[in-house]
């Protein structure tokens, strides 16, 4: 068997733990800063080490986390391998997450990856974005925040009305309309309340215009040729998805074609009950995974909701579900977004496959979140 150098890598804002070793070789730990001569470093490490046993393979492997691609694509740009995997599917016993330590968690994921060397173990490597998706990505994920922080401010609006008494009449009418507006500008409060309040409408007011400016941004996006099809076949043919809830699902899942079937798209989307099997008693359902991304359970939620109040047909499926479980409503929307969100990957799927916008050949086994 030909030689392998393998790196198992916990990743850190200033820090790359390393294990490192050799075939069935006892690893040793390298640990070098993550910046630019660090890394630098540790590549020469590894080829001078693959020199040495006769030219060997070298395989790197870091989990997924906000630090992003930056490593993983200046492993490429030496010629090196390297995987990112999925966290969400690392095997973990519970008192490790409770006690993290960065050599074991890169002892974890060498273990691993020797596992897969030896052995020929599937490992869980997440789907790597090209660097135009990764670019889509910061302008849409841009939005979602804008957004999120606007909740925060109105929320925080309605918490110092509540704290300083102030009721709002019947006659202003729901939250946020014009003639809202107009009473929150003059209604009396102590000079603090106010200060604090007209600071809070101002923030508002300014999150709400460049909510208005990433819009046309997304707009703009969505009418490229990687994105025109696709988002056309989603906003019109799917009553309750609007432009961003569809920039947002085709912006964090990419390439539609890595999915097989709606089983896996729905276990990606973490839409799927956990499973719990205990020696030879029966399967018992949990809540759903969770896993994947957030920012298309969030979008596909707002939509769902959408879609039971005007789809008569979405409706009617709901409100069968809410009858066999009347205690669990949440049960219900989760089925319906788990409807959805297989639904949208038809439609988008056929679109990019028209579109012919992703014509690189997918690596199978990177199914798993991305991140």
């Amino acid at each position: 068997m030909a030689n392998t150098i393998i790196c198992g890598m916990d990743a850190h804002d200033n820090t790359l733990s390393n294990r490192i070793g050799v075939n069935r070789g006892t690893p040793e730990t390298k640990a070098v800063k993550n910046t630019q001569d660090g890394r630098q470093k540790l590549f020469n490490y590894l080829r001078a080490l693959a020199e040495k046993h006769e030219g060997a393979r070298i395989i790197v492997a870091y989990e997924a986390s906000p630090i992003g691609f930056g490593i993983y694509d200046e492993c490429v740009g030496v010629g090196i391998e390297c995987h990112i995997l999925a966290p969400t599917k690392m095997p973990k016993a519970a008192k490790d997450r409770k006690r993290k330590y960065d050599e074991r968690d890169a002892q974890r994921i060498f273990e691993m990856v020797r596992a897969h060397v030896l052995a020929g173990n599937e490992l869980p490597d997440i789907w790597i974005p090209d660097q135009q998706a990764r670019d889509d990505r910061e302008l849409v994920r841009s939005r979602l925040d804008a957004g999120k922080k606007l909740t925060a401010l109105k929320t925080q609006v309605q918490m110092l009305l509540k704290r300083n008494k102030a009721v709002k009449p019947k006659d202003v009418g729901d939250s946020w309309t014009k003639t809202h507006r107009r009473w929150l500008e003059q209604v009396e409060l102590q000079p603090g309340a106010r200060i604090a309040l007209s600071s809070l409408l101002r923030q508002i007011v300014s999150l709400e215009q460049e909510s208005r400016i990433l819009d046309k941004e997304i707009e703009v996006l969505s009418e490229t040729e990687r994105y025109q099809l696709p988002a056309e076949a989603l906003v019109v043919q799917i009553k309750g998805v609007g432009l961003l809830t569809a920039m947002v699902y085709l912006t964090e899942i990419g390439d539609m074609r890595r999915f097989n079937n709606r089983k896996e798209i729905g276990s990606y989307l973490g839409l799927v009950p956990s499973s719990n099997e205990s020696g030879e008693g029966s399967e018992r359902k949990g809540h759903i995974t969770r896993e994947g991304p957030a920012r298309v359970r969030m979008v596909l939620c707002q939509a769902t909701w959408v879609r039971v109040a005007h789809d008569e047909e979405e409706a009617g499926v709901y409100q069968r579900i809410v009858k066999k479980n009347p205690k669990h409503k949440k049960i219900a929307i989760v089925a319906s977004m788990r409807r959805l969100g297989v639904l949208m990957w038809h439609l988008a799927k056929d679109a990019q496959v028209k579109a012919g916008v992703y014509k690189d050949e997918y690596s199978k086994v990177a199914r798993f979140q991305t991140a």
